[in-house]
């Protein structure tokens, strides 16, 4: 039998850190609506004491981003639009026409509900279509909610709404002093991440947002990564059709007064600083071990071996899997830079 081998190039994701003023502000407007968990939030307790400063439109508007999640459909829309100011992110939604709006605003499903969304994208005066694809997401903690309340709203509501909520948060978000902060710690971790290599990305998306573990998924290529304050320290994942988004929380040593150390800095040398870690990670460098192989090779007690390698999980210098434990060079190569950064600063 004759084989004809025609080779071709193999195909890699689009991996890429994106960064605008836009995503920060649409997740801070996110993160101070969600009821259930806003108390989780670190900036939560300052929103609260900043709270008597909001004008009463805000407040209001705000209350309707928290009924309708709307915040989500922002989302989608900025993933489109990549807007660099709210203005830009204003222009491109008047000039939206119905399809591309609510192509945008529908939250994806599935490969085989796609027909079905982009039907009720040209058709949204179809009731019958609204509830159909509603009903796929009933499980769903809130995007079944979210489809019916953007269904009772008009085009030109749900432009209003957005487009205001976004022009009086703007306004009252920047004159916080930390704001400009933000923004420059922002910039600076986009341009950190540049050049990332999209033949490695479950490696890279690990690196770059500290932990993420990410599985290639079909009909996913473009794989984005923004950095975000407002959200932390939670990860939001979203996907498209063709796009997964992660919003990662942005490292805490940027956001820090120069000359104070980060809290996973000063872990981080703590974890380090013990003969036998650095020990561990050293046979951990060469190849993945389990427990019991560790213990014989070091002649100790399990019980005793574990609270050592707790202490290198904890620091995120090693992982396990299924009782194997591998380093992450990743984040010690990561750790590194994080020691070169903060004596810079100092000087």
């Amino acid at each position: 039998m004759k084989i004809l081998n025609s080779t071709s190039l193999s195909e890699t994701i689009d991996l890429n850190v994106e960064q605008s003023p836009v995503w920060e502000l649409i997740l801070g407007i996110a993160g101070f609506t969600h009821e259930q968990l806003r108390h989780t939030f670190e900036l939560d307790e300052e929103w609260k004491a900043a709270q008597e400063t909001m004008p009463v439109s805000l407040t209001e508007l705000l209350k309707r981003i928290e009924e309708t999640n709307l915040w989500y459909g922002m989302l989608l829309l900025q993933n489109e639009f990549a807007a660099v100011s709210v203005q830009d992110f204003s222009n491109q939604l008047t000039e939206a026409s119905s399809t591309a709006l609510y192509s945008c605003l529908l939250p994806y499903y599935d490969r085989r509900q796609e027909a079905l969304k982009k039907e009720l994208a040209a058709a949204p005066e179809q009731t019958e279509l609204w509830e159909q694809y509603a009903g796929l997401f009933q499980d769903h903690d809130y995007l079944e909610g979210y489809i019916h309340e953007i269904h009772q709203l008009s085009q030109t509501e749900i432009t209003e709404l957005i487009t205001k909520v976004l022009e009086e948060w703007e306004k009252w978000i920047t004159t916080k002093e930390d704001w400009n902060k933000w923004l420059q710690a922002l910039s600076f971790e986009q341009k950190q991440h540049r050049h990332l290599d999209a033949t490695a990305p479950e490696a890279e998306i690990q690196r770059v947002t500290g932990g993420v573990d990410y599985l290639p998924e079909p009909s996913i290529w473009t794989v984005k990564l923004v950095p975000q304050v407002s959200y932390r320290p939670w990860v939001l994942t979203i996907r498209t059709a063709d796009t997964k988004l992660f919003f990662y929380p942005l490292k805490e040593e940027y956001l820090l007064e120069p000359g104070v150390p980060s809290k996973e800095l000063v872990s981080g040398h703590k974890a380090l600083g013990d003969e036998l870690r650095l020990k561990l990670l050293f046979q951990l460098q060469k190849s993945p071990l389990s427990l019991q192989e560790l213990s014989v090779q070091f002649n100790i007690s399990k019980t005793t071996l574990h609270h050592q390698l707790a202490l290198l999980k904890a620091a995120k210098f090693i992982s396990a899997d299924k009782g194997v434990y591998s380093i992450n060079s990743g984040k010690l190569e990561d750790f590194s830079s994080q020691l070169t950064r903060y004596l810079e600063i100092r000087e």
